[in-house]
């Protein structure tokens, strides 16, 4: 006799608990043994190697990247992927907790795996390397990782407990200013200052800040200033940090640095280069439908997500590119107190928490619960593409 939905979410609640010991031991030996962008190569073989044990389909080195994976449990549609992040901060560990998700994604894949043993559709765990610097879930996007998914799910630990997360666009630019080295004193009026341009571009850009909107901002350091004090600068290149509430909005606010140092460099007699030096990262945008049941599953645990804080955005994050492609969630669950922040040494140590052992199994239990109910009822898939692709014809 086939099981009810019920009991599918029952059963996966139980093959959760009964391996909390193993997830647990899995998230604390990433928190002991922090690596780094793309580098990651203990934490995805511990991983692969605890999927593998189980019964996936393991295939390394996805997108062309030494560290991803994607581990398969059944095949076709429908299918599901769960996210495992495993990056940590350099100096300062595992200070977001993606030891926490990395383990809750794998709980849920297991416990998937266990209970419909690939009868169902396809359940995948990808592994997503450099998420604090890279994005590589940006290039899993581009390589088609997502092409054949139809919900993208995980959570993360944080100060908040948010059904959503408001995470931004964001981009890195580097630009340069081409002047003629003269000496100061020998020579001055031969010279071209390329590091006055760059000065002057963040002066411009200081007055352009205060009339962006919100959530848009610039961040810029000077990358190269010269190399001697008695020699006008040829050359001058910084670095801007760009964000904005959504993608279209920090194409935007790029075109308008753009156009600042070219006025600059016109303005000055120097000859300035803009290019994009990091993926882009789009902004998130959240399956309602879809983090509404993750949301429901959790609150079997005692624990209540509520929407955001209106006007509060939390950073960026590569979830927003696979967003843009799959219906996909990306809900907050506290595992320290609102007036606590993440890359911190404080939110590292709670990363080990009895606090977060709570809260990594019942994530877990809330992904598998949610992603078997994408898997077992088909309306609510429709309703999941169809609220996705109304936010993109709506550009939210």
């Amino acid at each position: 006799m086939a099981r009810t939905l019920d009991e599918v979410h029952r059963d996966v609640r139980q093959a959760v608990t009964g391996r909390a010991g193993t997830l647990w031991e899995v998230a604390l030996r990433l928190h002991a043994d922090p690596e780094y962008a793309f580098a990651e190569h203990r934490a995805a073989a511990l991983l692969t190697g605890e999927l593998e044990r189980a019964g996936f389909a393991v295939e390394r080195q996805i997108a062309g990247m030494p560290t991803a994976f994607a581990a398969r449990s059944g095949r076709g549609r429908p299918a599901v992927a769960l996210l495992l992040e495993y990056d940590a901060l350099p100096g300062l560990g595992h200070a977001c907790g993606h030891n926490l998700i990395a383990a809750a994604g794998l709980g849920a894949a297991l416990a998937l795996h266990d209970v419909l043993d690939g009868t169902a559709g396809c359940v995948t765990a990808v592994g997503t390397p450099a998420e604090e610097g890279g994005g590589g879930k940006a290039v899993e996007v581009e390589a088609g990782v997502f092409d054949d998914v139809d919900a993208a799910l995980m959570f993360h630990p944080g100060v908040h407990d948010w059904r959503w997360a408001p995470l931004t666009a964001q981009a890195q630019y580097t630009v340069a200013f081409h002047g003629r080295a003269a000496h100061p004193t020998g020579n001055p009026t031969e010279g071209v200052d390329a590091l006055a341009s760059l000065i002057e571009l963040f002066n411009v850009v200081a007055v352009l800040g205060r009339r962006l909107p919100e959530a848009s901002h610039v961040q810029g350091i000077v990358t190269h200033g010269g190399t001697a004090t008695n020699i006008v600068p040829e050359y001058a290149e910084g670095r801007f940090g760009l964000r904005a509430a959504t993608t279209a909005a920090l194409e935007e606010l790029a075109g308008r640095l753009r156009e600042a140092a070219e006025g600059v460099a016109r303005a000055t007699g120097t000859r300035t280069e803009v290019e994009q030096a990091t993926v882009r990262y789009d902004h998130f945008r959240d399956s309602a439908v879809l983090s509404g049941r993750f949301a429901g599953h959790l609150s079997r645990s005692g624990l209540t997500l509520t929407e955001p804080a209106p006007g509060v955005y939390l950073g960026s994050s590569d979830i927003g590119n696979v967003s843009t492609r799959v219906p996909a969630i990306h809900p907050f669950v506290a595992i320290m107190g609102e007036n606590g922040s993440d890359h911190t040494p404080a939110f590292a140590a709670a990363a080990a928490s009895g606090r977060a052992r709570e809260v990594l199994i019942a994530a877990a239990q809330a992904l598998a619960c949610t992603a078997a109910d994408v898997l077992l009822r088909p309306g609510l898939r429709e309703q999941a593409w169809a609220g996705h692709r109304a936010a993109g014809a709506a550009g939210g």
